[in-house]
């Protein structure tokens, strides 16, 4: 591993910080009770009277670094027309909690009520949520529990139908034994291979000492806590889906060759969350379109959130 004045990722991160300040965002922390921290970029405690204005837009990571790797690409183009709220969860980033090690207190549940204390201590009584893939199982759980704060829903790239059986051939795909050897890469050769899983741009020629900076850089911290969110979500234990339809409008938005949750996912959510539910396929990605296809993304996003809600 380089040192630390020679690491390539904390160059970048840098870079990308100034993307996030750039967009009128600064970086806060907030216990939002008396075992939980949270970081999240938000907007200057003192707002301006342009943005009172705008509608408030959360928008939740997806397993793998935190926010600020994650929404790069969109926090300058939907901070012209949302208040931005973009927190770690739990164990990424800054955020942390001491509260017991139980599946309960590792689930995606509780990852949601933990960004609900979040928006109720910042005094955001309405807004919109986007979740990427885990974002989405949080976000997709905030919907069901405080229908009357969030408004519109969208779910990126986010398999919240996941079956044990899906979890199974993804771990196939991915030629693993474990979930763990796939989210948790250890080494360059891991994170060259998780790459593979979720992007359609291969990492083939980058060399291994950077890939190992940037494994170091995103991975290294909190690898027991995230290893217990992964054994703690209640999605995908049996074969079994627990979704029922929301009362949101839900936007959801799938890379055409997703290997993570398959297209085919997609199509079935839709059908299960109801009429309420459009779904935006966007081509040539695979399961981080908002990286690959930016424009696109955020176009769809600003286009399903800006307009009115169709009455019913």
């Amino acid at each position: 591993m380089a040192p630390s004045f020679l690491s390539v990722a904390k160059f970048v991160e840098a870079i990308l910080r100034r993307r996030f300040s750039s967009a009128g965002l600064s970086l806060q922390t907030l216990s939002i009770d008396s075992e939980t921290t949270i970081q999240f970029w938000g907007p200057p405690p003192s707002l301006s009277h342009e943005n009172k204005q705008k509608r408030s837009l959360l928008l939740l990571h997806g397993f793998g670094p935190s926010a600020v790797w994650q929404w790069s690409r969109q926090v300058k183009p939907l901070s012209l027309a949302f208040r931005l709220y973009i927190p770690d969860l739990v164990f990424f980033g800054g955020s942390t909690t001491t509260s017991s090690c139980s599946d309960e207190n590792r689930s995606e549940i509780f990852q949601a009520s933990c960004m609900g204390k979040l928006m109720e201590k910042l005094g955001v009584e309405r807004f919109s949520v986007v979740g990427t893939s885990y974002g989405g199982f949080v976000a997709y759980n905030m919907a069901k529990m405080s229908p009357e704060k969030v408004d519109k829903v969208i779910l990126a790239s986010s398999g919240v139908n996941m079956r044990r059986s899906d979890n199974e051939a993804f771990i196939a795909r991915a030629k693993c034994h474990r979930i763990t050897e796939v989210m948790l890469p250890s080494s360059g050769t891991d994170l060259r291979r998780f790459s593979g899983m979720v992007s359609s741009r291969k990492l083939d020629f980058v060399p291994d000492f950077v890939l190992n900076d940037f494994c170091q850089k995103m991975y290294s911290e909190k690898r027991e806590e995230k290893a217990e969110l992964l054994k703690g979500l209640s999605i995908g234990r049996d074969d079994k889906t627990n979704i029922t339809p929301i009362q949101q409008d839900v936007m959801l938005i799938w890379g055409e060759r997703d290997q993570v949750f398959p297209l085919k996912m997609a199509h079935d959510l839709r059908e299960m969350l109801g009429k309420k539910t459009k779904l935006k396929v966007i081509q040539k990605t695979s399961h981080i379109p908002q990286t690959e296809k930016p424009k696109e993304f955020n176009g769809t996003i600003m286009s399903f959130l800006l307009s009115p809600s169709p009455s019913i």
